[in-house]
């Protein structure tokens, strides 16, 4: 049996080899997306908590069942950012820093905003989809939630936590988290947390294409399958 040393090391060490190299040559200039990130996601809370500014997040950046669906595809890149009025902004910073952070030094920037934004999509489109079944259809919505605010940051979070440990080969990492998105629903049926689930199966078809191609690519002799990914 493994030492949880060797284990974590297993598990971690390729992960933990990506994240350290870019930080020592640049620190967190490094990763200027995460930065950006964090920075217009602390912005957005500060301007829907005044008076005058939370209509105007709300016409910009929140996503509705409800809306229509060319206006809620416009919004859907700006709520990756705007943070959940009831739940405390600091957790939300804390996990975009440390997710965006980790996968943009890993996959790069652009790599990095498309996980996410596929994410986010897929959970603002299961919405849609979960009301038109109603509420007593497997997967299905309450028409209620309609009304209802997309899920923010959390569904790009997941997905790119995800896809990151699957990537670097920290598959029980990658379990852990799906499993908890499992138990999220079955103790706390919500929209927040089928909209995870939808997150999760878009990513989860993003690393079988990814896998898919690296494989076929090694089949043809021009390359070795899923090599390190060079941000």
């Amino acid at each position: 049996m493994r030492t949880p040393a060797r284990w974590a090391r297993a598990e971690w060490g390729p992960l933990y080899a990506a994240v350290r190299d870019p930080l020592r040559g640049r620190g967190l200039v490094a990763a200027p997306l995460t930065l950006a990130a964090v920075g217009l996601t602390a912005l957005l809370q500060y301007v829907q908590n005044q008076p005058w500014g939370y209509r105007l997040v709300q016409d910009l950046g929140a996503v509705r069942a409800d809306d229509p669906l060319w206006l809620a595809l416009l919004r859907t890149p700006l709520s990756l950012f705007v943070p959940a009025l009831d739940l405390p902004v600091w957790g939300a910073l804390a996990q975009i820093l440390l997710v965006f952070g980790i996968a943009e030094l890993c996959l790069g920037w652009w790599r990095t905003l498309t996980i996410a934004y596929v994410a986010t999509l897929a959970g603002t489109l299961y919405a849609r989809l979960g009301i038109t079944l109603g509420a007593h259809a497997p997967f299905g919505l309450p028409w209620t939630d309609g009304q209802v605010v997309d899920t923010g940051p959390s569904a790009a979070v997941v997905g790119l936590a995800v896809f990151v440990c699957w990537r670097y080969g920290a598959y029980t990492t990658a379990g852990a988290v799906t499993l908890a998105m499992v138990v999220e629903v079955l103790l706390k049926e919500n929209l927040a947390g089928k909209e995870h689930l939808a997150a999760l199966m878009a990513v989860g078809l993003l690393c079988l294409l990814t896998a898919s191609r690296h494989r076929a690519t090694a089949l043809s002799g021009r390359g070795p399958g899923l090599p390190p990914i060079q941000p």
